[in-house]
């Protein structure tokens, strides 16, 4: 694999320093600009900060970057030609020589290929509701991708019981971060238990190097509520959520367009606070992230 990396995180993986990755749908497609681009170099600032190295993950004429520069990282935010991909599309992206945003699943299949093995995102892929055989790439990823996923759940435009059952089937260990119930993104709980409530990044990084010892080779999910401030009660969700479900429905957007289409609904539909929300908790996922990383490494 032809993998590109910028100096800072070729640097680290020469010094065994820890790293961070990030994925880049969010920039292009997950975030409205101009908050797509603050959020998407606030998010490698807060990384370093707590020590790590940011690697934002994105293609760019074929090639795989593993940490990009300021102008990659503007384009993201601003060219929309830019495509969303998933695994599935990482040949026609490679043959074609196409620019794209990275997935949760793409980002951690490039992540791993290139010996990253702690990731930051807001909310995986899962289960959507009404049509249970729609089931996100993100999940088959972690099942088969032994990283840890830093996270707040599922989206909430999931079916999230559905997708907590299919992780459990799965073999992927959910983690709460000082917390007992899945968080359902934009909500701190679900009524959906984890596997094991965490209070540490040290806890964490002890679970990853029994798993790696033990060779299993499913993904380690960790859960973070949104912080308190941010969080919107469900009940106002589902209404938002519904709404904004009928107007996809009466325009007929399917597909990949759909969850870029119900976030930018709900943040209209909200005020702007299911974006606030989106911000702060993918902020909160990075410093959580760099903390493990660095964990890891003390080990």
């Amino acid at each position: 694999m032809n993998l590109k990396f910028n100096a800072e995180v070729a640097a680290a993986i020469g010094d065994k320093k820890p790293i961070v990755a990030l994925e880049s749908t969010v920039i292009a497609h997950g975030l409205p600009f101009p908050n797509n681009l603050e959020t998407a170099f606030n998010l490698e600032k807060i990384v370093r900060e707590n020590g790590a190295t940011p690697a934002t993950i994105a293609v760019f004429g074929g090639e795989f970057h593993v940490g990009l520069n300021e102008n990659q990282i503007k384009q993201l935010a601003d060219d929309k030609t830019i495509r969303k991909i998933s695994r599935r599309d990482l040949p026609v992206a490679v043959a074609r020589k196409l620019n794209c945003a990275t997935t949760v699943a793409t980002t951690a299949f490039i992540a791993f290929s290139a010996g990253i093995k702690i990731f930051a995102t807001g909310g995986i892929g899962g289960v959507h509701r009404g049509f249970s055989a729609d089931v996100s790439a993100d999940l088959p990823e972690l099942a088969n991708t032994p990283i840890t996923v830093v996270c707040s759940g599922a989206k909430i435009i999931l079916d999230l019981p559905a997708t907590r059952e299919w992780l459990e089937t799965h073999g992927i260990c959910v983690l709460g971060f000082g917390c007992d119930e899945l968080p359902a993104f934009y909500s701190r709980t679900s009524g959906l238990m984890v596997d094991e409530r965490i209070e540490s990044a040290q806890e964490v990084a002890e679970i990853e190097r029994a798993r790696d010892e033990l060779n299993l080779k499913s993904a380690i999910l960790l859960t973070v509520p949104v912080p308190a401030e941010f969080e919107i009660e469900a009940e106002e969700l589902e209404r938002i959520l519904a709404e904004s479900s009928k107007l996809a429905d009466e325009k007929k957007i399917v597909g990949k367009e759909i969850t870029s289409f119900l976030l930018a609904q709900m943040s209209e539909r909200s005020a702007g606070k299911t974006l606030a929300a989106n911000i702060a908790l993918l902020e909160n996922n990075a410093k959580v992230a760099a903390q493990i990383a660095v964990s890891c490494k003390a080990l």
